[in-house]
């Protein structure tokens, strides 16, 4: 008879489950696009990629190398990071063990003096035994002993999730990556910039210098009587338009600095840094290699594409929500109520094991709902890896249009330098020689002026658009 009460709650459990399963809904999320070009365009095939060299390799300024050196090591932004991949790291342990079975120890003393009117203390009143086997009034009860607590994994949504918590932490640390990535590339930039306004600011200095020069000659001839005060007061106008610019470009080297100096996680200090070769400085030609690399270089890829394995596992445990959870829970121990008799075994020993099987049943509505988010997010990753990969895409394509004009723009802005550095001598001659007008050495030599500074802003322009070439390749993080 137990027999045959047995089998038919277990047969019972099965329907049920079967049952259970079949109401499970179901939703397909299409798989993410991972096609690209077999080459960049107007590139052609390359075996080689700079995105395999270490920055300390494309980056040959040791100040600079130094710099990019400080900051992985003090940077603020990037040790919070840090902190996140730790504690994205524990949430593994805290998921491994969620699927572990849990043990506890207790160990416990009480004391209980019951009522003649309830059960117990009706019992005790009753019982024909001589006082010195009487229990004690009131009654103290001593426990020691161990309890077990573990959810069977059947539907692996405990594995899942820690699958899951895995996933995160390699997208983490992805992200650590794609943010040395950036900071190397965003310390080479500003550095370059700083650079740039060193340059700008000697070309200023030089230029007033010019322009005092020029200045003394007006006034010269002014005594002479072969300008007017006109002449002089625009000489002076031009001088002191100058003069203010510098102040200007010396307020933004000091902005520049500290920005450096907040990247490295320093307090504000000079920077030390090579600026006289600055007009002559070349980067080596980099080698884009092929398209599909960009799926293995590019940590912001990686970490996109960590996101959505994480979002798919996400799915396989909000499903699991609808299945049964099967659990077991045991203890054993020792009590008695007096602390003598607690070794005394087989009197003194307890113990317990049991089994349960929930699952839901009726208004399942919540369980639907954070499936049906799961689904959705799953979807969201999807686009978000998409999206990642064709941006990176565009990324490269973009800095290699960019190198090449700003390469073409920089040779005809070098020739305009030359043509007009030169005429400024000539137009000073000219107008010592009253052959030509004070107007023209003004817009001369601002026209110079002008020129050199927007030199070396293409200058800078051209060593920012290799380092972001570099950058979108994935290289900088290694």
């Amino acid at each position: 008879m137990t027999i045959t009460k047995y089998t038919y709650i277990r047969t019972l459990l099965f329907i049920l489950t079967i049952i259970l399963h079949s109401c499970v809904p179901t939703k397909t999320v299409r798989s993410a696009k991972k096609t690209m070009p077999n080459q960049f365009e107007k590139i052609q095939k390359d075996t080689l990629n700079s995105a395999s060299i270490s920055w300390k390799e494309f980056f040959a300024d040791e100040k600079l190398n130094a710099l990019i050196d400080s900051a992985l090591a003090n940077n603020q932004e990037l040790n919070i990071m840090l902190q996140q991949i730790e504690v994205a790291k524990n949430e593994i342990q805290v998921r491994k063990g969620e699927y572990l079975p849990f043990i506890s120890y207790k160990a416990g003393a009480e004391l209980e003096k019951a009522s003649k009117f309830t059960r117990n203390g009706a019992v005790e009143e009753n019982l024909p035994i001589h006082e010195e086997e009487a229990f004690p009034d009131p009654l103290p009860n001593y426990t020691i002993g161990l309890n077990v607590s573990w959810e069977i994994d059947i539907w692996k949504k405990l594995r899942n999730s820690k699958k899951m918590a895995v996933m995160e932490y390699l997208s983490s640390v992805e992200g650590k990556n794609f943010m040395i990535t950036n900071l190397v590339a965003e310390i080479a930039e500003t550095y370059y910039e700083l650079i740039a306004l060193d340059n700008q600011l000697r070309i200023i200095d030089q230029n007033l210098e010019i322009q005092q020069n020029a200045l003394h000659i007006v006034k010269m001839q002014k005594q002479a009587a072969r300008v007017t005060e006109l002449a002089v007061q625009r000489f002076e106008a031009e001088l002191s338009k100058n003069k203010s610019e510098r102040f200007e470009v010396k307020q933004k080297i000091v902005e520049i600095e500290n920005r450096l100096n907040f990247l490295i996680g320093s307090q504000p200090s000079s920077i030390v840094r090579n600026s006289d070769t600055f007009m002559e400085l070349q980067m080596d030609s980099i080698s884009t290699g092929v398209p599909s690399e960009l799926l293995i270089n590019r940590p912001d890829i990686r970490r996109a594409e960590y996101e959505l394995e994480a979002a798919k596992l996400n799915v396989k445990v909000a499903r699991a929500n609808f299945y049964p959870s099967f659990g077991i829970k045991a203890g054993i121990g020792l009590s008695a109520f007096n602390s003598k008799y607690l070794t005394s075994t087989p009197g003194a020993l307890l113990y317990n094991l049991a089994g349960d099987l929930v699952g839901p049943l009726i208004n399942r509505n919540a369980i639907k709902a954070a499936y049906n988010n799961a689904n959705s997010r799953q979807l969201q990753t999807v686009y978000e890896y998409e999206k990642t990969i064709l941006n990176a895409y565009i990324e490269v394509v973009n800095e290699l249009s960019n190198i090449e004009n700003l390469q073409k723009s920089f040779e005809n802005k070098n020739d305009q330098v030359i043509s007009l550095t030169r005429s400024i001598e000539i137009s000073n001659k000219l107008f010592q020689s009253a052959r030509a007008d004070y107007m023209e050495v003004l817009l001369t030599q601002r026209d110079a002026l002008e020129a050199k500074v927007s030199l070396v802003q293409t200058k800078k322009e051209q060593l920012a658009a290799k380092i972001n070439l570099y950058r979108a390749l994935g290289g900088g993080w290694r």
